[in-house]
């Protein structure tokens, strides 16, 4: 037996009435002029990566209607502090209501029966010192009040027992004891407290039922209406998953997919669903029951034995640098010109202004870099186009802006760009079509063995891959200020307890396929990855992906959240066509400064230290292999190689082994160390070597 009370709840009211007094409909028959209690469908439903579920129902109502609502225990605390009901047309909110439920062991504090949820039978008896008993122990009957119920050991022959005894005081001052024998039975004879015992078992008994609260929305108007009511809820995380699919004919093929779990115990009927990538806070309040304060339950650390791999994402784009001069018509220079660098996908990289004498300057391009634009008002936009470099690239482009509106689009083709011919890392563009895999993919699986003895399979019809490019997702994507939505275009309906996997991502992607290396990934070998560029224009949500190549699976790993436009590593498979070794050298350098000040002398020398990675290509196609190098405080680049971009923790430098080739990569750095002299009993001969 459960023990509810009707609570009045605050609510947005759609007119100056004052919110009437809520009575308590539980079991009652409705008044007169009130229809039957109704329930409101689920009409929209938007999940957010945090946890949390916005819902919207909408019905009708007519005169004085109450409207049935129901939730678990779990998404009542979060439906009473979000809770919105609107009459929309001209009625008023007369009263909410819902089933509230003390907690058990406050219920069974109440019924003053120390007695626990899991008592035993000694547990039982030892609540009912005192108490009025009738014991039957096989033949004998012994009436009193109880005293108490102990434990003791007797020996039977040789062994050992324990044994639980009852002791009572009877009526004419005696005390009796009786052992707990499986024919033992008690009486409880005074008076209410079998019916306490009763209580106690309906509520341990009510644990059992379907954790339900009903809320009940009572309205008051005349007519037909529309009521239209929101809340959050809890629910679990909406998952994403995608499919990279690559070729040797066509684009990578990018589809993404939701997971979305229907768990909130009513169906999802031709619901409006919306999956947001992003994670507005939201936090649970115990509103429905008596707080206590509990201390954090801390998980002990997981770890698995191999985890897919993830990138840090770039910091610092390349080492490729643009630097110029814009001036007008008649030569002067222009300040204030907005000039934007595009990758050949055609998105952002960097964009800055030129100053009061003209100039501009990119540090820090990526080897991808297609043009430039020019843009000022007064002036038409310039384009140059063709600026393509290779790593630690370095060109000099100045523009000539010609008078008229920004919106007419003046092109021109870049200037020969100066290109770092002493690296050792050539450039490449990232790979569309043929050129991912150069037509083999994986290695050469897919093709046929010559010789006869193995029969070539035919490639899937061209039908399968018309369908898959020409296939459309199910959602319209859009950005809600610093969050990402996934609307269905349709309407769906997923039934309680049961989950969907919806389409929600389908777009070609910019992707180039390489083999990345980390030392300190205590990998044996280098790891195949690719090298996307989310040109999709969408944000991509973090999750797993799996890879197709050549209509065979090439492995899987991890995504994590990509933004319009960025680049990021994410790996696959284990490279098993590479080998690598690498070590490391040290070499003290001379001094390459003195300075002596306020008989102080300074000596400045250089430790450099140089690291050596050699990669063996057992494979009859090309590696691309990244190496991500350490960042060190305190050491600077001394090789004339430049890393492509750089992170946060790495620097990031591209390598190209051709076919059964070996290649070759020295990052050298250096350190400066300082040593400090006092000269004050310097004699010749210190002199001279300091000055040698």
């Amino acid at each position: 037996m459960q023990y509810r009370w009707g609570i009045r709840v605050s609510i947005l009211l759609v007119s100056a009435s004052i919110l009437a007094p809520a009575q308590t409909r539980t079991g009652a028959a409705a008044p007169a002029g009130q229809q039957a209690a109704d329930s409101l469908p689920v009409k929209r439903v938007v999940l957010y990566k945090s946890g949390v579920g916005y819902f919207e129902h909408l019905g009708t109502v007519r005169d004085n209607q109450d409207v049935t609502v129901p939730f678990t225990s779990g998404q009542l605390n979060d439906v009473l502090k979000s809770l919105t009901v609107l009459d929309l047309n001209g009625g008023r909110i007369a009263g909410v209501e819902y089933g509230s439920v003390a907690p058990l062991d406050r219920q069974l504090g109440d019924l003053r029966l120390p007695v626990g949820e899991k008592a035993s039978l000694t547990d039982f008896l030892a609540a009912l010192k005192g108490a009025h008993l009738e014991v039957r122990s096989g033949a004998n009957t012994i009436t009193g009040r109880l005293l108490s119920v102990e434990r003791k050991t007797r020996i039977s022959g040789g062994t050992t027992l324990e044994v639980d005894y009852l002791s009572l005081l009877t009526d004419k001052g005696e005390l009796k004891t009786t052992e707990l024998s499986p024919a033992f039975s008690v009486r409880l004879l005074d008076q209410g407290l079998p019916g306490k015992v009763d209580r106690f078992l309906d509520v341990v008994s009510a644990g059992r039922e379907a954790d339900v609260r009903r809320m009940v929305i009572s309205t008051a108007g005349s007519g037909e209406r529309s009521l239209f009511v929101s809340y959050i809820s809890e629910v679990p995380v909406w998952k994403t998953t995608y499919r990279i699919v690559l070729g040797p004919k066509a684009r990578p093929l990018l589809q993404g997919w939701a997971i979305v779990d229907n768990t909130v115990g009513e169906d999802w009927d031709q619901v409006q669903l919306s999956l947001v990538a992003g994670a507005p806070h939201s936090f649970i309040q115990n509103l429905s029951q008596p707080y206590y304060s509990r201390r954090p339950v801390v998980p002990l650390p997981e770890s698995v034995a191999v985890a897919p791999q993830t990138y840090e994402a770039t910091l610092v784009l390349g080492a490729g640098r643009v630097a110029g001069t814009v001036r007008d018509p008649s030569g002067a220079a222009v300040a204030n010109v907005n000039v934007k660098a595009y990758d050949a996908s055609g998105a952002l990289i960097a964009s800055t202004a030129t100053g009061a004498n003209g100039a501009y300057e990119f540090a820090s391009l990526p080897e991808n870099v297609s043009r430039l634009d020019f843009d000022v008002p007064g002036f038409r936009t310039t384009r140059i186009t063709s600026l393509v470099g290779s790593a630690g690239w370095s060109a000099q482009q100045d523009a000539v802006l010609q008078l008229g509106s920004t919106a007419e689009v003046m092109s021109v083709t870049a200037a020969t760009p100066r290109m770092n011919t002493e690296s050792s890392a050539s450039s490449r563009l990232p790979l569309m079509g043929r050129a991912l895999g150069s037509g083999a993919g994986l290695g050469g699986a897919g093709r046929g063995i010559s010789g006869g003895s193995v029969r070539n399979f035919s490639p899937p019809s061209a039908a399968v891959a018309a369908a898959r490019v020409n296939a459309e997702s199910a959602a319209r994507a859009q950005e809600l200020g610093d969050l990402f939505e996934f609307k269905l275009k349709e309407p769906i309906t997923i039934r309680k307890n049961q989950s969907a996997l919806v389409p929600i991502v389908q777009s070609p992607i910019s992707a180039e396929k390489v083999s990345v290396w980390n030392e300190q990934a205590g990998l044996p070998r280098p790891q195949r990855a690719l090298w996307l560029t989310n040109s999709s224009g969408l944000t991509l949500d973090g999750g797993s992906f799996s890879v197709m190549e050549d209509e065979t699976f090439a492995g899987e790993g991890i995504l994590e959240p990509i933004r319009p436009g960025e680049k990021r590593l994410v790996s696959y498979a284990t490279d098993l066509a590479l080998n690598v070794s690498f070590g490391q050298g040290t070499e003290r350098q001379r001094v390459t400064h003195v300075m002596v000040a306020k008989g102080i002398l300074t000596q400045e020398n250089e430790l450099r230290e140089n690291k050596t990675y050699t990669f063996r290509n057992e494979d009859t196609n090309p590696r691309t292999v990244i190496v991500e190098h350490p960042m060190r405080l305190g050491y600077e680049l001394r090789s004339d190689v430049k890393p492509v971009e750089t992170t946060a923790a790495w620097k990031r430098f591209r390598l190209e082994v051709g076919a059964k080739q070996t290649a070759t990569l020295v990052v050298e750095e250096a350190r400066t160390e300082q040593t400090t002299y006092a000269l004050t009993n310097l004699n010749d001969d210190q002199v001279a070597l300091f000055v040698k």
